[in-house]
């Protein structure tokens, strides 16, 4: 989440425009390796608690590098194995059917800040399936093949068509009265109408189902132009799960929904004084925001029974504070119970919670962000989550009540915004529930790296479940990391001014 001003300064949005010519597709545009190498391990060499190669547990292994991108976020579409991912340079599509080497296929030069959640959506049409990623303009926004449409402000959603992975395009646009941070299809495979993260009080529905020509929801026609909806929790992202219920999670806590009817949602229940930062008994618990969250088994959920991540009654949670470099403070990773859905606000308790410094892996970032952020469940009990300079832990939540390590990997010179597991998809190239041992990690630094983790009972140990890949040195891996030092320095630079000033909306 951007703690952001009303207006982008004006020197970041006249580098955004400048930005806007430069390709892409290659990874090190005419950067010389052997250079960008040894500013690396010079840079590594000056910061205490870092280093210029990778720090893994024996359980966790990379298998793959794949550069060329300043990454944030990524989502997996449901009706072809491809993984699109956003970054503050670029919207690309990779075809992950050897899920240990992605192989990238199309590229859509954007200049954006920040779309922190890519999030992908189908829609079944006469011609077939057509697929496509939301973006939430942030701050600013443009690409070379819509450039008549430049935003400097936020406030949009982009609809990027992907239907063809090669060719991404901009389909439509749509403003919004809420912060556009992030946007969140109800549905993916099916996505008529979609969420922004809104901000302090409220939020935005955007009105899909004329994929071409999307519109934002008006929440009171009574009163002139389009009014959004209200939220207890503030905004930061939607996450949807397999009971239709809908979590809000933001700057006062987390809020559930019933959202069976898209444009009259129904708020069900919150985390309390406790989400909110307010309880003398769970000091901690938001220093900032709640980020993101996900319920495992919804589906399965009775109210008031024990904690229990198969009873569909845990819910997942982080909880970001970048601002603070202190690791033992700065963004936890978190249970909480889900005692009742009855309309009354309190009844989601904290169970657990763990920092980046509770989980004895090495080494720790010093003066620098190692809050939590993105993370994916696997079921079984195995999150994968990105800790921006803590790298790629695996935690295990199997008993929601004590948040234990599992894996990591680390770099030096790394953050990590996003971790998600590989899934499976079936000989018809659909999308199921299980995943595979791989988990992708977006790096604003590194682009894109593939690591196999050895997950309990699967047999498989830290090797990827396709095809051997060759051993990827150290000094391959830190060539690997040869985006252009400008463009990286730009995208830096405005990420962490604007990321230090406080949400005035």
């Amino acid at each position: 989440m951007t703690r952001r001003p009303r207006a982008l300064p004006g020197v970041l949005a006249a580098a955004a425009l400048a930005l806007t010519s430069m390709a892409v597709s290659a990874p090190a545009q005419g950067a010389d390796p052997d250079d960008v190498r040894s500013q690396m391990l010079e840079r590594a060499a000056q910061q205490p608690g870092t280093t210029a190669s990778l720090v893994a547990s024996d359980n966790m292994a990379q298998v793959s590098t794949n550069p060329g991108q300043v990454g944030i976020s990524g989502c997996f579409t449901a009706t072809a194995p491809l993984f699109v991912t956003s970054g503050l340079d670029s919207l690309q599509v990779f075809d992950v059917s050897e899920p240990a080497s992605p192989e990238r296929v199309g590229v859509l030069p954007s200049l954006m800040f920040e779309n922190e959640a890519m999030n992908c959506g189908e829609r079944r049409t006469k011609q077939g399936t057509r697929r496509f990623a939301l973006i939430g303009v942030d701050l600013y926004q443009a690409s070379p093949d819509d450039i008549e449409h430049v935003n400097v402000g936020g406030g949009e959603l982009v609809v990027v068509d992907v239907t063809d992975p090669s060719a991404p395009a901009v389909l439509s646009r749509a403003p919004g009265t809420t912060s556009t941070h992030t946007v969140a299809c109800i549905d993916d495979t099916n996505c008529r109408y979609a969420y922004s993260a809104g901000g302090r009080s409220g939020f935005s529905i955007f009105d899909l189902r004329d994929i071409e020509n999307p519109v934002e929801v008006d929440s009171d026609r009574s009163t002139p132009g389009v009014q959004p909806f209200a939220s207890p929790t503030g905004g930061h992202k939607w996450n949807f799960d397999a009971a239709g219920i809908g979590t809000h999670t933001g700057y006062e806590g987390a809020s559930m929904w019933d959202v069976s009817k898209p444009r009259r949602p129904r708020v069900l229940t919150t985390t309390g004084a406790a989400g909110a930062g307010d309880d003398p008994d769970h000091e901690g618990w938001n220093d900032f925001i709640l980020h993101n969250a996900f319920r495992p088994h919804a589906e399965r959920f009775k109210p008031g029974r024990k904690p229990s991540l198969r009873r569909g009654n845990v819910l997942l949670v982080t909880e970001e504070d970048y601002e603070e470099t202190d690791c033992a403070q700065a963004g936890s990773f978190q249970t909480w119970w889900v005692k009742k859905l009855n309309g009354k606000p309190g009844k989601i308790v904290p169970l657990d919670k763990v920092e980046l410094s509770d989980l004895g892996t090495f080494p720790l970032p010093r003066g620098a962000f190692c809050s939590s952020h993105w993370f994916d469940y696997r079921a079984g009990g195995l999150v994968a989550a990105g800790f921006y300079g803590g790298g790629t832990q695996v935690l295990d939540v199997s008993n929601p009540r004590r948040i234990r390590t599992h894996a990591h990997a680390v770099w030096g010179l790394s953050e990590v915004w996003d971790a998600m597991w590989v899934p499976v998809y079936d000989a018809r190239d659909r999308r199921t529930a299980k995943r595979t041992n791989l988990v992708y990690s977006i790096d604003l630094v590194r682009g894109l790296d593939v690591f196999a983790v050895d997950v309990p009972g699967d047999g498989r140990g830290a090797e990827p479940p396709v095809g051997a890949t060759a051993p990827v040195s150290v000094s391959d891996r830190a060539a690997a990391n040869a985006l252009p030092l400008g463009l990286v320095g730009v995208a830096m630079a405005g990420a962490l001014l604007l990321r230090r000033r406080r949400a005035q909306g």
